[in-house]
């Protein structure tokens, strides 16, 4: 926890308090923390303040801000990602909301199992959500939609995605141009599931405005894959 995220209704008063279990015993047991030392704070989709410890109390830490500091800046990426396994999922989520990712949307498709949709997980978003801006010390969570059905979102959703400042790119290992380096500009990223899209499915991506492109020849795991992905694409950012 590299900040303590706090709802904005415990920020309305002169002073601050931390009063989350969670929050509280890491602070406690992982930082030490005492009254006069400083806490990075954020407000929940707000700004972010250095904050001195006025009072620690089994019940809340009191907190008094000093200065505000700035927001990590989003990717200016969309995540479109083949709904993977329920355990993958949760390292999926904290991962790119800890890298900046703007946008993630979770998608059914042929060699997705169904019963991932089924998983616990996917009531619990908001919590790994949290987890990966504190880590990566932002108060902006990234907007997560889910669409169970590949065709309609494809041909309904995905061309409004797509655009020449905005292109869409999908991670085919099978396709003879190579994913770019470095760019620019915002975009769209498609990745299959562990088994790969069919090639229905590449086909249809292609025909909405996609560009299939290749990261070699090497079959990459989804939570190996979008670390890698992001990295290539924004080194420069």
């Amino acid at each position: 926890m590299n900040i303590v995220l706090l709802d904005p209704r415990q920020t309305e008063s002169e002073y601050w308090s931390i009063t989350s279990k969670r929050q509280l015993e890491h602070l406690r047991t992982h930082v030490a923390v005492q009254v006069g030392d400083t806490l990075k704070v954020g407000i929940r989709e707000g700004k972010r303040y250095l904050t001195e410890i006025v009072e620690v109390t089994e019940q809340a830490i009191k907190l008094k801000p000093i200065k505000e500091e700035n927001v990590p800046v989003k990717l200016p990426v969309t995540l479109i990602v083949a709904m993977p396994r329920p355990k993958v999922l949760r390292r999926l989520i904290m991962d790119s909301v800890t890298l900046g990712v703007e946008k993630m949307i979770l998608l059914h498709s042929y060699r997705v199992d169904k019963s991932y949709w089924q998983t616990l997980f996917l009531q619990q978003l908001d919590h790994y959500t949290t987890l990966g801006l504190e880590q990566a010390g932002d108060t902006i969570a990234p907007q997560v939609e889910i669409y169970k059905r590949f065709k309609p979102f494809v041909e309904d959703v995905l061309p409004n995605l797509v655009s020449a400042e905005c292109p869409a790119y999908v991670a085919h290992p099978y396709a003879e141009r190579a994913m770019p380096f470095a760019i620019d500009h915002p975009c769209t990223i498609v990745i299959g599931p562990e088994g790969g899209f069919i090639p229905y499915e590449v086909d249809l991506l292609i025909k909405n405005g996609c560009q299939a492109l290749s990261l070699g020849n090497r079959i990459i795991r989804t939570e190996t894959v979008i670390p890698y992905l992001l990295g290539r694409l924004f080194s420069a950012c």
